[in-house]
């Protein structure tokens, strides 16, 4: 099931948050302590038929209850009168406010700093608080982070156990609950209305990680990072998995430290990693086996689970040769004819100078840290130029690989003057959303190439990669449509 939280300032907009919620969700939580004015308990119970969960934050557990301690145990008490389904009670003052009718206590900890190890001691507190219901809320930065909390509320214990991740893996967390038997998840109805800052919503559960459609056979594919580049290929391929019939669907997960990333894989029973974007440079570390032409390519962007061990891909570089080369194809140019400029020391920028390099195009690679350039340029055979020497360099096609440069005139920034008539831009750093870079090389009267044709290879190379099908058309359509410059 999915709880959705409202947090409502006004007791005029209550109702309609609630009802909204309730057409959403499975159950509502109601936080009091966004109130600005003591709000009608019984009377907003009334407008929902759902379960409704009452809460009331202090500031310490990441609420915004202003009153005082002796205001908010009243209002709780007050609240629990009233009849919801459930009350959630701060484990400290849960003697305090005595069982009540037929509400359900929801007894909760929370702690902002880090992830509780004491989980066993906890919880028996909690159930001699007399629960029915036992929460626990944390820091959830990285799966690491995130191990503690699944494994409290998977674990078979006297009580059910909910949980609520703080940060990116917040959202990690709350699709494994759903597949490992987490009575509830939870979700903010929209953006502005979290509960905690960064929690997901309803819509981004349902539509972009197909959240009512997790269960224990669902197997997942991890996708590395938070990002747009990663939130895009989580909708592609959960559309391309649905249209085909495949029970598998995108956990997005943030790598953090790697050394003990196999285990949890494993014990996870996840088959591949995604990493879109800079994240792939991590993943060499994880690879049991890498093909020589991937491993030249600097990067990986898939690991793949085999019987061998995992295998380690970078498919992108194969996708930008094929979409370069049908790019220039009906002018009658090839790579190797043309001056080729990689700006951008990262693992992008060498997978694009290795692939180019393929075709004995000449090749030059620049980035904002000239060490590091000058490594990936004798790795793959290039030209070295140093970041200060940019603007003296001529090219025909320009390829952005790196997503931390931004147009400026100040150092380390690209001075948009590089951009002219007779320069061809491509912009693998962004993919596949458009980013402000290209938008000043089309003011700027430069050649742009649609990045989406790159990315639309890039995707069906790693689908058929994982599942050996062809990625639908129909899925890239369905993934992209809900896509604004905002995800």
């Amino acid at each position: 099931m999915i709880c959705v939280t409202v947090t409502p300032t006004s007791r005029t907009l209550a109702k309609a948050d609630l009802l909204n919620a309730a057409r959403q969700g499975d159950i509502v939580e109601l936080c009091l302590d966004h109130f600005h004015r003591e709000p009608d308990v019984k009377d907003l119970i009334s407008a929902i038929q759902k379960p409704l969960i009452v809460s009331c934050r202090r500031l310490q557990d990441g609420g915004k209850w202003q009153g005082s301690e002796e205001e908010r145990l009243l209002l709780l008490r007050q609240a629990i009168v009233a009849g919801p389904a459930y009350i959630e009670l701060d484990l400290d003052i849960a003697a305090q406010i005595p069982r009540f009718g037929n509400t359900k206590r929801v007894i909760s900890f929370t702690r902002l700093d880090r992830p509780e190890t004491e989980i066993d001691a906890i919880f028996d507190e909690a159930a001699a608080a007399k629960a029915d219901l036992v929460k626990f809320t944390w820091p959830t930065p990285t799966l690491n982070a995130a191990w503690p909390l699944l494994s409290a509320v998977t674990r078979k214990r006297s009580l059910p156990v909910v949980g609520m991740g703080l940060g990116p893996a917040e959202l990690t967390f709350s699709l494994l609950g759903k597949k490992y038997g987490s009575p509830w998840i939870y979700a903010a109805l929209e953006k502005g209305m979290e509960a905690y800052p960064g929690q997901a919503t309803i819509f981004e559960l349902v539509e972009t990680y197909h959240c009512r459609e997790i269960d224990p056979r669902t197997a997942f594919i991890a996708v590395a990072g938070f990002g747009p580049a990663q939130v895009a290929t989580t909708r592609i391929f959960n559309a391309g998995f649905q249209q085909l019939g495949i029970h598998a669907r995108c956990l997005p997960i943030e790598l953090g430290d790697v050394r003990s990333l196999k285990r949890m894989l494993d014990t996870l029973k996840i088959k591949a990693i995604l990493a879109p974007g800079h994240q792939g440079d991590a993943l060499f570390s994880l690879a049991d086996s890498i093909a020589p032409a991937d491993a030249a390519s600097g990067t990986l962007n898939l690991l793949s689970k085999q019987e061998s061990g995992w295998i380690g891909y970078n498919t992108l570089w194969k996708a930008a040769l094929k979409s370069l080369e049908r790019e220039f194809q009906q002018e009658g140019r090839t790579l190797s004819q043309m001056n080729t400029f990689i700006l951008g020391a990262t693992g992008l920028g060498h997978s694009l100078a290795y692939a180019v390099g393929q075709k004995k195009g000449p090749v030059s690679i620049c980035g904002t840290d000239d060490r590091s350039t000058q490594k990936i340029a004798s790795t793959c055979g290039c030209r070295f130029v140093p970041f200060q020497n940019l603007y003296e360099t001529l090219a025909d096609l320009l390829v952005i690989a790196d997503a931390r440069i931004v147009a400026g005139t100040h150092k380390g920034q690209l001075n948009p003057s590089l951009f002219r008539p007779s320069l061809t831009v491509l912009d693998i750093a962004h993919l596949p959303v458009d980013s402000p870079l290209m938008e000043e090389a089309r003011n700027r009267g430069s050649r742009v190439i649609d990045g989406f044709g790159l990315y639309q290879q890039l995707m069906s190379e790693q689908f058929r990669a994982m599942t050996g099908k062809e990625l639908p058309e129909a899925a890239i359509a369905q993934g992209m449509s809900g896509l604004t410059s905002a995800d």
